[in-house]
């Protein structure tokens, strides 16, 4: 849980982090904040961040003033008012900034001024810059229209989501911008509403993972969940992996977006969130910690025996890799019966909004310790058995942790 000033901020894995408090957390989780900062120190820190980054704003705007605003499709009424609400908007901050006291007014100047300097230096390719805007204004109108956040006067938030990824685009050239990207930081939007916050975090975000959004990426991500289902049921990976079913990359959407739209949208964000914290990848202290712990038990119930020990575990196999796994052994028969890409992808797209996150997690981390055991030697307890119903130390030990 969190304490009072978020100066200790923890996730407890099973849940998420309650819905009111789910915007704070993420400035922490994804890098706005620094975890041991004080609330005067995140004040200062805001500042220079909100002046920073409408200075970037401004840059590719005086460079490209034609993609300033967005080019309409005059069918789309909803996009149009959106526009009307975007305006008025952008004249109440006007009105608000005005208003600053003197010495506000000077502080931000004299921020703005070092974040100028700051940039001063960065260059753009122009070209590249107008593809991607051209790009972000296809995919911007199609992001997320049926959530409330985008409905009536909130459909200005269509805009601020375009204003956010062009500068992203723009200072960011060796990532650019591609599909999928407004979907991710849709997400970002919503939960933290608000335009600076948003473009911190998901340029954040964007460091960790921008390699899924490469040809070479999407490539080893796929590869890997290939090897996992190999690990996990040999049977099923002879079924798919094959040149007719083109290797498993109808799951690719699932770990681009973090399966966003195979559960609810409640249960996505919460699911994003446990899959950000890291709490479950096999390097992680957590299992580090009830591994150690299970080893310990077995010391000293057997005595004069070896202690266990894990060989030959891949650490590149992330708890996203595990969920999908865990979705395709569930929907095992289904997989078994279909005989091209075609139907494959119908199959995924089936799953839309369908899955239940509880049990998904459950069967998720049944998965991690069942491979986990698999990889180890242990030379009194016999041949590896499935973990069933009944949750062995391993489970009990790592659940231990997030409670």
């Amino acid at each position: 849980m969190l304490g009072n000033d978020f100066s200790d901020v923890g996730i407890i894995i099973e849940g998420g982090v309650f819905p009111s408090e789910r915007g704070q957390v993420w400035r922490f989780l994804f890098d706005v904040y620094p975890c041991g900062s004080t609330m005067s120190e995140r004040s200062l820190l805001h500042e220079q961040l909100a002046v920073r980054y409408h200075v970037m704003k401004r840059k590719w705007q005086q460079l490209l003033p034609a993609a300033v605003c967005m080019r309409l499709n005059g069918t789309d009424a909803e996009l149009v008012a959106a526009v009307r609400y975007f305006e008025q908007r952008k004249e109440k901050v006007k009105q608000q900034c005005e208003n600053q006291s003197q010495e506000l007014r000077e502080i931000l100047s004299f921020l703005e001024l070092q974040a100028q300097v700051m940039l001063e230096r960065v260059s753009f390719d122009l070209e590249e810059l107008q593809e991607a805007v051209r790009i972000i204004d296809k995919d911007v109108p199609r992001t997320d229209r049926n959530l409330d956040y985008y409905l009536g006067e909130g459909s200005s938030n269509l805009l601020v989501l375009r204003e956010i990824l062009i500068t992203f685009a723009a200072f960011h050239p060796e990532v650019s911008y591609a599909q999928g990207m407004n979907d991710l930081c849709s997400r970002f939007l919503e939960v933290m509403d608000s335009e600076v916050d948003t473009y911190w975090s998901f340029s954040c975000y964007m460091e960790r993972f921008s390699r899924d959004f490469c040809a070479d990426g999407l490539h080893r991500k796929i590869e890997l969940e290939a090897e996992l289902l190999k690990e996990l049921d040999p049977q099923l990976h002879a079924h798919l992996v094959t040149d007719s079913m083109d290797k498993l990359t109808f799951c690719h959407r699932w770990l681009l977006l973090g399966f966003q739209r195979e559960f609810e949208h409640i249960d996505a964000l919460r699911l994003f969130e446990i899959l950000s914290c890291n709490h479950l990848e096999l390097i992680s202290q957590q299992v580090e910690k009830a591994w150690y712990q299970e080893r310990l038990a077995c010391k000293y119930s057997l005595e004069n025996k070896p202690v266990l020990e894990r060989t030959g575990i891949n650490q590149e196999f992330t708890f996203e890799l595990f969920i999908c796994a865990t979705i395709l052994l569930e929907h095992r028969e289904t997989l078994l019966k279909c005989q091209n890409e075609s139907q494959l992808i119908h199959f995924a797209n089936s799953l839309q909004g369908m899955l239940d996150l509880n049990y998904t997690l459950k069967k998720a981390e049944e998965h991690v310790y069942n491979y986990c055991k698999r990889s180890a030697c242990d030379p009194w307890n016999g041949p590896y058995q499935p973990v069933k119903n009944k949750e062995e130390p391993f489970i009990q030990h790592l659940r231990s942790f997030f409670s």
